[in-house]
């Protein structure tokens, strides 16, 4: 068995969506205007996004994208970058990974 659908409360779910197409390959299935939409990827993960008024998770909740290699982890964080996302430098610690706050509240680990 294996977890494979995960919904996320977002202040701004279009944003959201943009940002989890754009640097991980998620694909957009379904959209209730700016209140809904459902992504999915090539491994079976579906991912809802509903809008909320605010977006309020502890302080260590995060959703991952694990990378084949840390080129790829760089690649991602220079792109982040590139884009004016506020990112540090890759880090070794549980792995080669760096975190940044999404758009929509929610926060994201790139790691391998």
């Amino acid at each position: 068995m294996k977890l494979n659908h995960l919904n996320l409360t977002v202040t701004d779910v279009n944003a959201a969506r943009e940002f989890l197409e754009k640097y991980f390959e998620l694909q957009t299935r379904h959209t209730r205007g700016n209140s809904f939409a459902v992504l999915s990827d090539k491994d079976g993960l579906v991912l809802t996004l509903m809008k909320g008024t605010e977006a309020e998770y502890p302080k260590t909740f995060h959703i991952g994208f694990i990378q084949e290699s840390e080129e790829q982890v760089n690649a991602i964080n220079r792109r982040m970058k590139e884009d004016g996302f506020d990112v540090g430098e890759p880090q070794r610690a549980h792995g080669w990974t760096f975190y940044v706050k999404a758009p929509g509240g929610f926060t994201v680990e790139v790691l391998c």
